[in-house]
């Protein structure tokens, strides 16, 4: 079973990476353990060439991890679409994981979005669950403004007493 999970999604540059950074702290204070994950569509390396987890990496491992006095970075050689079954790992150990953007993905979702930057996907999806902006949303949807964060989080706390953010795998 994997642990209770929100897509925060928007186009590039709608301040979903500022958003989180601000809800982390917030959800943190009201008691919950929140795991991040970022996802990306821009395809890069996760270790630097010729680096020895690069190295690592390359021979097959199963995972390889990076580890400083600034803490430790792991990675796995899974596709992103197996994002969901690596979450299963953090089972019991949060409370709630975040994943900054996978539009496309299974999860309910909760859409930034910005003036001039594209759609709105809210208006074409049933997976988005709240509009964090300025713009009107579909009826019966909720909206915040970007700086609302103790709304966002009391939201997000109702989701999962109402058991919307559950795994449904």
């Amino acid at each position: 079973m994997r642990p209770p999970a929100l897509a925060v999604v928007g186009w590039s540059g709608s301040g979903k990476t500022t958003l989180l950074a601000r809800l982390v702290p917030e959800l943190r204070e009201r008691g919950l353990r929140v795991g991040v994950v970022k996802h990306s569509s821009d395809e890069h390396p996760l270790h630097r060439e010729g680096s020895d987890t690069a190295r690592y990496a390359e021979s097959g491992a199963a995972f390889v991890a990076f580890a400083n006095p600034a803490g430790v970075q792991l990675t796995f050689p899974e596709p992103p679409e197996h994002v969901l079954s690596l979450l299963e790992r953090f089972a019991g150990t949060v409370d709630l994981v975040l994943i900054e953007g996978w539009k496309q993905g299974p999860l309910p979702k909760m859409e930034v979005w910005r003036e001039g930057l594209g759609p709105m996907l809210a208006a074409t999806r049933q997976d988005v669950l709240a509009v964090v902006g300025t713009a009107p949303v579909p009826e019966g949807m909720k909206r915040f403004a970007p700086e609302d964060v103790q709304g966002i989080a009391s939201f997000i706390q109702q989701c999962l007493r109402d058991g919307v953010l559950s795994a449904t795998d």
